[in-house]
């Protein structure tokens, strides 16, 4: 194997990667589910540190700053497809069809009203979605990584090791979130300096390790977006858990995603 990096040799021999089948539809969540008592030890958050992220589809206003913020913190690069976090609208007829758009993630806002771009359709309702890293308990990203550049850490978040990352996109298929990107080879800006590697949502590990919020919960000027531990039963998270109807997507793959949303509508996938 003399005179070949890891990255060409895990390139060169590997097969096409074996996608999870995302599914679509959501999952309610019932507020005890997620109460740190009471349940079986593969049920609970995780054991270092149960963080959470809450989402709430009712106050999102799609203004994109969260977007900007976290692009701005983490060194993201600037192009529409190469984001951790973006917003959806969703547009849903009164025939029951669904539409969904993100002009270049969100970022800028949405222009003009939604039954503009749907002329001609009755519509029954539009609204945002954020969508970000759901930090699976079980996350199958880490589980199809080939060098274990896709780990957990001793908290129960899912990280990237972008040194180790040999850029084979396995994770980006197995996650049925869509949540993950490579960088550009030729990208200026990066989170850490590497190119043609995966990188995805960390939330803000190195704020949240640090006691503050995600750089999106900051910039987010309506509440929609909400970070916090559900050790402590005074958090709002865990207030909103405990005391409000919240979903999962696609609950029923069994990653036991940690980001829950509020007011998710049929659909929204």
């Amino acid at each position: 194997m003399a005179g070949i990096t890891r990255r060409q040799f895990v390139l060169g021999g590997a097969a096409a990667a074996g996608a999870v089948v995302a599914s679509r539809g959501y999952s309610l969540i019932v507020p005890t589910q997620v109460a740190s008592k009471g349940l079986s030890q593969s049920e609970e958050p995780s054991a270092g540190h149960p963080w959470a992220f809450v989402c709430d589809t009712t106050r999102c206003i799609g203004c994109g700053r969260c977007v900007a913020a976290c692009k701005a913190e983490n060194r993201v690069p600037p192009e529409p497809h190469t984001t951790r976090t973006w917003v959806e609208r969703y547009v849903i007829t009164q025939r029951g069809e669904v539409f969904v758009d993100s002009p270049e993630a969100g970022i800028n806002g949405f222009s003009g009203p939604a039954n503009v771009k749907y002329e001609g359709l009755e519509v029954k309702k539009t609204f945002f979605v954020p969508k970000l890293c759901n930090q699976c308990e079980n996350p199958p990203c880490v589980r199809v990584c080939p060098v274990a550049a896709t780990y957990m850490t001793r908290e129960g978040v899912v990280l990237v090791d972008q040194e180790a990352c040999v850029g084979c996109r396995y994770c980006i298929q197995a996650c049925p979130y869509g949540a993950r990107y490579m960088v550009p080879p030729h990208a200026e800006v990066t989170p850490t300096g590497q190119t043609g590697v995966a990188d995805k949502c960390t939330w803000c590990y190195h704020r949240i390790t640090k006691g503050l919020a995600p750089a999106c919960v900051e910039a987010c000027p309506v509440g929609a977006r909400m970070f916090g531990d559900l050790r402590d039963p005074s958090d709002t998270v865990a207030k909103v858990l405990k005391e409000q109807r919240v979903y999962v997507l696609k609950g029923e793959l069994g990653t036991r995603p940690k980001a829950y949303y509020i007011g998710l509508e049929e659909g929204v996938r």
